[in-house]
């Protein structure tokens, strides 16, 4: 298990927050860092929605990296480069980085980007349930 600063932990309890007030969502230890899942079922399976990165492979950033709507990626990183990139293994798969070590960290517009992510991967069901009480 990696060990993280006081300083990571503390960005690790926001985003768990944010990912655990969604539907169905799980956490567990992926490649070693906190990752969210939905619609998983009594811990495995599921799809990922959020993972949480500390310095990948030395690379100095902290932030997370979630799957984005076609399109979105290279949106979000023309428009902010020093805040979004292309995260490596699942960035040409459209995912997004978000870094969270570039102050100040906009916890709303995260919020955003965490429920976007899990929308474009939460199963349908969970999605029409959730759907019809945020409606109401």
């Amino acid at each position: 298990m990696k060990l993280h600063s006081r300083a990571v932990e503390r960005l690790i309890a926001r985003v768990r927050k944010l990912c655990a007030a969604l539907p169905a969502a799980s956490e567990r230890l992926s490649h070693g860092e906190p990752t969210w899942f939905v619609g998983a079922k009594a811990g495995k399976g599921g799809k990922v929605f959020a993972m949480f990165c500390d310095d990948h492979h030395g690379d100095g950033i902290v932030g997370i990296w979630i799957p984005a709507a076609p399109g979105a990626q290279e949106l979000l990183i023309d428009a902010d480069p020093e805040r979004f990139f292309r995260p490596p293994y699942v960035g040409p798969s459209g995912w997004v980085g978000i870094r969270l070590d570039v102050s100040p960290v906009d916890w709303d517009e995260i919020a955003e980007h965490v429920l976007e992510s899990w929308r474009l991967v939460a199963p349908k069901k969970v999605l029409a349930a959730f759907d019809a009480t945020t409606r109401a």
